[in-house]
């Protein structure tokens, strides 16, 4: 059997977990989470996590694997993605690495950066230093200290920032100086990439239609059972979407409609990024998109045949 890996990739609420399970089942495959947020266990609602009944059609790996309470890097994720590539392989099943998180795939077609590891105190005085100026004075000291870091991450992307920072700071060398050093572990895999290159209209009705899906799956009770476990609050599951803007009802600062439309704007502002991102880090993918379900199918099989 050829080593052969399928990508799949799209903004937040694009259709991506559809789209997997029919190819996964077109294809003898097996899925593969690539989303930063969908590894918590905690999450299932928030995170959009693939549902009871879409993980019975096909077997789904690295789905709520990993406590909120854990600080879970790129490169946690990369070792266990090679396993479940690996069983997949072994099984005679076809890989399909699926989700929103460019990250995780640069790290399959680009490989992962060897940074020494960062000590508590660095990352501790790091983030001292973000809560005390703020995104904007943060970003503005982190582009003095490093000048590589401008048009490649931004100032609203808090944990690469800080990441780019605690880097500089224990090394004195760029991140990006690191990530020129680096290969990919799956250069003897034929690799098919594909992104759900989503209109922006139809994408705007997709968010607002699953945001309110999620409160009629009670995500305001995921955030409460959330917040009773005292997570530390600069671990990333505190980033996920909602969760601030739930508490701020739950703490009656705002309406349940105000609620509902910052879920909205903030997911709209995420799936701009990840758009972003595409653009300058998926330029060689098969930028694929119809309306039409079987038609969009048709497509992405014909790319990865």
């Amino acid at each position: 059997m050829t080593k052969k890996l399928i990508l799949l990739a799209g903004p937040t609420a694009s259709g991506k977990s559809n789209l997997a399970i029919r190819l996964a089942k077109k294809l003898n495959g097996e899925i593969i989470n690539a989303d930063s947020m969908q590894v918590f266990k905690e999450f299932s609602i928030l995170s959009s996590r693939p549902s009871s009944s879409q993980t019975k059609k096909i077997k789904h790996h690295l789905y709520g694997i990993i406590s909120v309470r854990k600080y879970f890097s790129s490169g946690d994720w990369l070792k266990q993605a090679k396993k479940k590539i690996n069983m997949c392989l072994k099984n005679k099943k076809l890989p399909i690495v699926v989700g929103g998180t460019g990250l995780y795939f640069n790290i399959i077609t680009k490989g992962l950066t060897k940074i020494p590891d960062i000590d508590l105190k660095t990352r501790n005085k790091v983030r001292t230093l973000y809560k005390k100026l703020g995104s904007k004075k943060f970003y503005e000291k982190l582009s003095k200290i490093d000048p590589k870091v401008k048009g490649r991450i931004f100032p609203t992307d808090s944990q690469r920032a800080q990441r780019a920072y605690e880097v500089k700071l224990k090394t004195k060398k760029s991140l990006f100086d690191w990530f020129a050093n680096t290969k990919s572990d799956f250069l003897d895999f034929e690799i098919k990439k594909i992104f759900i290159n989503i209109p922006r209209e139809e994408l705007l009705k997709k968010i607002s239609i699953r945001t309110e899906l999620m409160f009629k799956k009670r995500c305001i009770n995921e955030v409460k059972k959330f917040n009773n476990l005292r997570v530390n609050k600069s671990l990333s599951a505190n980033k996920l979407i909602g969760v601030r803007e739930i508490n701020d009802f739950l703490s009656r600062s705002i309406s349940l409609e105000k609620c509902k439309d910052l879920i909205n704007i903030k997911t709209r502002q995420y799936a701009k990024r990840q758009n972003t991102w595409a653009r300058g880090h998926m330029k060689n993918w098969n930028k694929l998109y119809s309306k039409n379900f079987s038609n969009l199918l048709k497509k992405s099989l014909k790319v990865v045949s």
